[in-house]
């Protein structure tokens, strides 16, 4: 009996030993594969950076977790008007879309030094004709971070100076990223005062204004100053547009037409703020009450908010009280930047003036903004190809060529929501007359 207990006591124990020395290396085989998957993911992450670290077409990379903007697609083919690539790039342009949003931003521009080797903020070589010729920007905009941050990236140059006035009412992750954009660039800041911008209203004007007066007491001796919305883009690199505004010769580009009867309504009674819609918006609404003639005897001309504007002229009306109580009485009427520009430079002995007498600027003529107007389309431009909002055309990829051969600086209305593929393949195309050190 005992000596049965003891062969069976025996057994258990080499059991035990067998048991344990399995489940040692059962262990020790699960740590392997798991080091080696580890590995394996490893060598993929930095061959990604590594592919990637290089391209300033990316807004990013895995580090930040936002996907790459570039899409396989040839732009040059699109350009030339392929059939068989822009039928591709229509079809594609829906399954592109990229989830890209304001917090993206903020977490790629926490790290200022990722940032900007990320986005090749630090490798931009400028010419010294270039250099000579400093420019000035002022965007006013209220969302869409990632979309911003591209419009910065495609008009950047270290030498430039930037003004972003972002809304009052934008959202936290928005604020926060257009600070992280000014505070990893040093030649970008944040407007000093800040405007609860609305549609139609001074509010708007009064944006462009506050950059204005920031600029001027700027270093940067810049000689003519842009303004720019979110969801605008260039169509030229900032090589070929100081080209051309050295051709301006101190005169300032924008549109300024005499308004039609409509148009004059917008000035000629008064306007007060109501509430239009279900979600609380407010713009300006004709009331039947006239107003009185501009001050200082001003002819009224039409326009449109874009500018581009000679430092001299800038410097002179921040000062002169004509211009002063021309935007006091333009401040209860709609759309007031919409005629405030357009007027101004109509002024008699305001630097790079137009003189009264000259034809009108039409938007066609004036290079500010290129602007599809659907009930234009076919007529003085080709169809759109994107999408119409409030009768403006977003446009699509099949438009590149058309945009690019264009004589205008700067087009809108752009969305990535709509086409994002066209945004990339403009940034290509802007990317090819850039050098990077």
């Amino acid at each position: 009996m005992c000596c049965h207990t003891n062969r069976h006591r025996s057994r258990m124990k080499r059991c035990g030993f067998y048991i344990h020395r399995l489940r040692h290396r059962l262990f020790l085989f699960l740590v392997s594969l798991v080091a080696v998957c580890l590995l394996e993911l490893l060598y993929l992450k930095v061959t990604v950076w590594e592919s990637n670290s290089g391209d300033p077409h990316d807004i990013t990379d895995w580090l930040s977790g936002i996907h790459s903007h570039t899409y396989d697609v040839n732009c040059t083919a699109i350009y030339e008007l392929d059939p068989v690539e822009i039928g591709r790039a229509l079809e594609l342009r829906q399954k592109a879309l990229v989830a890209v949003d304001d917090e993206d931003i903020v977490s790629l521009t926490s790290n200022c030094t990722t940032f900007i080797k990320t986005r090749c903020y630090d490798r931009f070589q400028i010419s010294e004709a270039e250099r000579s010729f400093p420019l000035a920007y002022s965007l006013v905009v209220h969302k869409n971070a990632p979309m911003v941050e591209r419009i910065l990236h495609a008009i950047y140059a270290p030498h430039n100076i930037y003004c972003i006035h972002y809304d009052q009412k934008s959202f936290r992750p928005f604020i926060e990223a257009m600070k992280n954009l000014a505070y990893c660039l040093p030649n970008v800041f944040i407007s000093s005062t800040l405007e609860s911008v609305k549609y139609a209203h001074i509010s708007r004007l009064n944006a462009d204004l506050n950059c204005l007066s920031d600029l001027l007491r700027s270093e940067v001796r810049w000689k003519y100053v842009i303004n720019l919305c979110g969801q605008d883009f260039p169509l030229k690199s900032n090589y070929e547009l100081v080209r051309e505004l050295r051709q301006l010769n101190g005169r300032n580009m924008l549109e300024s037409i005499r308004p039609n009867e409509l148009k004059k309504q917008r000035f000629s009674f008064h306007h007060k703020l109501k509430y239009v819609s279900h979600d609380y918006h407010r713009i300006p609404v004709r009331t039947p009450i006239a107003k009185d003639a501009p001050p200082h005897g001003l002819v009224m001309f039409s326009g449109s908010a874009y500018f581009v504007l000679s430092w001299e002229f800038v410097n002179y009306i921040s000062s002169n009280k004509v211009v002063k109580d021309f935007l006091a009485w333009s401040a209860d009427t709609y759309s007031p930047d919409e005629h405030f520009w357009a007027t101004l430079v109509r002024m008699p002995g305001v630097p790079g003036h137009i003189p009264r007498s000259e034809p009108d600027v039409t938007d066609i003529k004036s290079k500010t903004r290129l602007v599809k107007w659907i009930y234009f389309e076919g007529h003085f431009y080709p169809p759109c190809t994107g999408t119409h909002i409030r009768s403006v055309c977003i446009y699509g990829v099949a438009e590149l060529r058309w945009l690019l051969n264009n004589d205008h600086w700067f087009a809108n209305k752009f969305d990535p929501k709509v086409d994002p593929i066209l945004i990339s393949c403009l940034e290509e195309k802007l990317m090819e007359q850039r050098h990077f050190a």
